[in-house]
């Protein structure tokens, strides 16, 4: 499993620049203003050979009253709770503040490691920058500027070097898939479970000591072997009232890094939510075979199943390669047409596809639309063999292919999904151009 890196400090240090400038991306909206940040957010990052999850958080204001502040200061938390290593910015300009010394108090009692980054260094000497900030006790700090690069890269290092090795996941018998159950809370993961296992309460595979871990529930059904990885963890954190999104997405996440099926649960009376849709668009990133699961559904009236559907369309559109059920985890109902969708997802993800076959497709696929031509230059696609799989991954040789547009693209991973029966699973199909023999030659010439 991934490690988890959580960035915190008060409001408006560079949290999210840094976030940005560490996942190599304008995930985190940047404004120079304190609060904008409220929500966790969550990206992934690389360094070296190493992977690892980092989180964004609002700003933490100790002390602070106000209902948004409490609510970040509880995302925050929850993020460091998750992590297993934790980033406190602070602003070099504005120097050691109380507000600072007051995170640092709630930091010392954490039991991981603490690295305080000081922020906004930029044209000013280390040595002074930091100085103050030796007070805190949470060891040396560290001189960066978020904006421009300078330090994060020294500081990304001594993090990433004391994290705890990542786990590999177990190994995938052919035929044996591994199926995560992700969702909200009490959307009916655990019941889904219990009601594919015959059993009310199940602890299989429970490995002790550590929070990070999914529960693995290996089961047969119909003479075929399952493992079950159930996001034990998604539960609703503090009072009753606390809104439903709050939950340790970093379970999910790493549930579905170690899954070939992602069955994304969502709740026919509470609709899909920007929450659901940010956990399909990160099965869809790590490429994993899906069936949405909408539960609940004998429970809804008319005017919630049309809602349910309309919003499937507008909210995860992108996941259209999908088959959804329409179950009810507690009644027993539409289960097996569930298990059905995630064998053909596994089976799709899994298929082997002949080189043969496949430029057949391409070639028929062609005669039906040819790619348009881009000034004077028409793609030339000759033929297409498989590149690998899970999900399946088909490459094109051919001539001028760095002209074929997206949307052709896209033509062509429709019809290889209709010929060969690809349903819920992503597809990547991939241009080679052939070089030109005559190129250097004609190189030569020029000269």
């Amino acid at each position: 499993m991934k490690s988890v890196i959580a960035l915190v400090g008060r409001p408006n240090v560079g949290k999210s620049t840094l976030f940005n400038r560490i996942t190599r991306s304008r995930d985190a909206i940047v404004v120079d203003v304190p609060g904008v940040t409220r929500d966790r957010h969550y990206g992934d990052a690389t360094f070296g050979e190493r992977s690892f999850i980092v989180i964004d958080t609002g700003g933490l204001e100790p002390g602070t009253s106000d209902g948004i502040f409490v609510e970040m200061a509880r995302q925050a938390e929850q993020a460091m709770a998750e992590a297993d290593a934790v980033v406190f910015v602070v602003d070099g300009r504005s120097g050691l503040v109380p507000t600072d010394r007051e995170i640092a108090a709630r930091l010392r009692k954490l039991k991981k490691r603490i690295w305080i980054a000081v922020n906004k260094c930029e044209g000013l000497a280390a040595d002074t920058a930091t100085a103050e900030f030796h007070e805190l006790g949470l060891g040396a700090p560290a001189p960066i500027s978020a904006a421009h690069g300078e330090g994060v890269r020294d500081l990304v290092e001594a993090v990433v070097a004391e994290l705890p090795p990542d786990e590999e996941a177990e190994a995938v018998d052919e035929g044996h898939p591994r199926v995560a159950i992700v969702g909200r809370p009490n959307v009916g993961k655990s019941t889904l479970v219990n009601a594919l296992v015959g059993e009310e309460r199940v602890i299989a595979f429970d490995q002790p000591g550590t929070t990070r871990d999914p529960i693995e529930v290996p089961f047969e059904r119909a003479g075929r072997r399952y493992t079950l990885i159930d996001t034990a963890g998604l539960r609703r954190r503090g009072k009753a009232g606390e809104a439903v999104e709050r939950f340790s997405i970093v379970k999910t996440l790493q549930a579905i890094e170690a899954a070939n099926v992602a069955v994304l649960m969502l709740d026919a009376a509470q609709g899909v939510t920007d929450q659901d849709a940010h956990v399909a668009g990160y099965i869809l990133e790590r490429g994993r075979a899906v069936v949405v699961a909408v539960n609940k559904w004998d429970a809804a009236d008319k005017e919630a199943r049309d809602r349910v559907k309309h919003e499937l369309a507008r909210k995860v559109g992108f996941l259209a390669f999908a088959e959804t059920r329409f179950v009810s985890a507690r009644g027993g109902k539409g289960l097996g047409e569930l298990m059905r969708s995630v064998d053909a997802a596994y089976g799709a993800a899994m298929a082997k596809l002949s080189t043969p076959k496949l430029t057949r497709a391409l070639i028929a696929a062609v005669e039906q639309q040819a790619p348009p031509r881009k000034g004077l230059v028409r793609p030339k696609l000759r033929y297409a063999h498989q590149g690998g799989m899970n999900p399946p991954r088909i490459i094109i040789h051919g001539n001028a292919l760095d002209y074929v547009p997206d949307t052709y693209r896209r033509y062509l991973e429709g019809r290889f999904r209709n010929a060969f029966g690809l349903r819920g699973t992503p597809m990547a199909v991939e241009f080679r151009t052939r070089g030109n023999p005559y190129a250097r030659r004609l190189a030569g010439k020029k000269r």
